[in-house]
């Protein structure tokens, strides 16, 4: 058997869907416009430079979510997916994802990007396994604004996927190939696991480190 990790921002879809979902609720105007965005574009910033405090930002994105229902944010949710991620969904990205479907491999969308925002988009894809970061809840389900467990960013999705793989009672050498499909030095830990790293629509410093390893360079959007 062979395993196939894919990232999700800006390798399966050409945009940041954290990022995309923060300006989704400011256009709602469910949060302040300016204040949110500000707040929002800076930590996009840092996670872009690899600096991201993951906690501190994760308390700032749920807010919207913990101060609506769950009604209104799957409704919400329903039309973030119609107008901004089904729309950006391309068939070169839904056709990769299938070949590794059809070869019969463990495939699994692995982001750092929250479980509510990511869960409909693994759907779309048709991917079964989703490794995001799991959103604590409090009594009766509510979202407390902080990560349960590890959260699956640079060095924690080799984590996660540890942990995923060993509740199939499966570990890494047990694949005889491992392809890992990301666009940042953020996944940097998690391609260097790979037998098949594939910098997929490379950010430029992602781009130089595939040329000098000889790494698969694969451009899906153009």
């Amino acid at each position: 058997m062979n395993l196939c990790l894919f990232d999700l921002d800006d390798t399966l879809i050409p945009l940041d869907s954290d990022h995309a979902w923060g300006e989704f609720v400011t256009r709602l105007g469910w949060v302040d416009a300016a204040e949110f965005r500000r707040r929002n574009d800076e930590f996009f910033e840092t996670y872009k430079a690899g600096k991201l405090d993951v906690h501190a930002y994760i308390e700032f994105a749920t807010q919207p979510l913990r101060e609506h229902s769950a009604e209104e944010t799957a409704a919400a949710h329903r039309q973030f997916m119609a107008e901004v991620i089904t729309p950006r969904m391309h068939d070169s990205a839904r056709q990769l994802v299938q070949s590794h479907v059809d070869q019969g491999d463990l495939v699994a969308l692995v982001t750092a990007t929250n479980e509510f925002v990511t869960a409909p988009i693994a759907q779309a894809f048709g991917i079964a396994d989703l490794i995001a970061v799991r959103l604590e809840r409090g009594p009766g389900g509510t979202i407390t604004g902080r990560i349960d467990g590890v959260p699956s960013y640079r060095e924690g999705k080799v984590t996660r996927v540890e942990q995923w793989l060993a509740g199939r009672g499966l570990r890494w050498s047990d694949f005889e190939r491992t392809s890992v499909y990301s666009d940042s030095t953020n996944d940097l830990p998690l391609l260097e696991r790979a037998t098949h790293p594939v910098a997929t629509n490379p950010s430029p410093a992602l781009q130089a480190i595939a040329g000098e390893r000889g790494w698969r360079i694969l451009n899906l959007f153009k």
